[in-house]
């Protein structure tokens, strides 16, 4: 297995693979959290790894990526300055409790580190539907902060 940031070409790949993680969420819980466009992914994965605003760590199977971790840098005053954000992550079913993610964690640490970040933060899909993703990360060194993930939707 291989890991690496990845180039706009390989956005496409990505988008598909986010597309299959907010499906599996909406699969598992039985509610639609979001409304699914392809093609709209597509163009904003390339859009933003472009930019630089979407760093994204992919884990490679000979040529083809079967897992990734997508970041974006923040900012805030309980943080003391810049932190990362995991925006999306995840793996293929097949390629899961393989050590995948353990060590596309690794990478996005080793990324982390090098952007002087003083800590990630995730969220993650719905409990208890998702108590094992919630255990991964524990198991890879997060801790839960507490809290809700809460949106507003403005039209």
């Amino acid at each position: 297995m291989k890991y690496q940031i990845i180039e706009k070409s390989q956005s496409k790949e990505i988008a598909k693979l986010a597309v299959c993680l907010t499906n599996e969420i909406i699969e598992r819980t039985g509610i639609k959290h979001f409304d699914v466009d392809a093609p709209l992914a597509i163009r904003l994965c390339e859009n933003y790894v472009s930019n630089g605003l979407y760093n994204v760590i992919a884990a490679l199977d000979q040529n083809e990526i079967v897992g990734f971790g997508a970041l974006c840098e923040s900012y805030s005053l309980y943080a003391e300055g810049a932190f990362g954000i995991i925006q999306e992550f995840y793996v293929m079913p097949e390629y899961r409790s393989k050590d995948i993610g353990k060590e596309l964690i690794r990478e996005i640490i080793k990324f982390a580190e090098a952007k002087k970040w003083k800590r990630l933060e995730l969220c993650t899909p719905p409990v208890p539907e998702f108590n094992r993703t919630v255990d991964f990360y524990q198991a890879n060194g997060f801790e839960i902060t507490g809290g809700h993930k809460m949106k507003y939707t403005i039209a």
